[in-house]
């Protein structure tokens, strides 16, 4: 995947949220929100969908240097986070910073996004 990092993790679904949260917390990060996709398509389309939620994380500080650089950079913002069931088990995928950012172009955000990507690619590695 070239705009994310993706881990299929040793853990059920609710464990998987569970220890994805608990890494981002561990990072500095909180969840701002939490998007049941299958619970949302069920209630609007009547379908069933496997698990799937997406996770809106941001990190307080970092967030604040970056829209003091760029006040618009809030439509990039917060960090998302897939949790995902399948046949195959359960995976988790962060955005890549350094792909999402790319389209912006603006060199005074390069520290802080190299930032968010070290901090991301840690909470994929202290997954089970």
């Amino acid at each position: 995947m070239d705009y994310g990092y993706i881990k299929k993790v040793n853990a059920d679904f609710d464990g998987a949220v569970e220890a994805v949260t608990a890494a981002l917390q561990a990072q500095g990060f909180g969840v701002l929100t939490e998007i049941d996709v299958r619970g949302t398509l069920k209630k609007k389309l009547d379908v069933e969908f496997r698990p799937y939620k997406i996770l809106g994380a941001c990190n307080p500080q970092l967030a604040h240097r970056a829209l003091g650089e760029d006040p618009e950079i809030g439509l990039l913002l917060p960090c998302n986070v897939v949790v995902q069931e399948s046949e195959s088990g359960v995976t988790v995928s962060v955005v890549d910073p350094k792909a999402m950012f790319k389209i912006v172009g603006d060199a005074r955000l390069d520290e802080i996004v190299a930032e968010v990507d070290q901090r991301m690619r840690k909470v994929i590695e202290a997954l089970p």
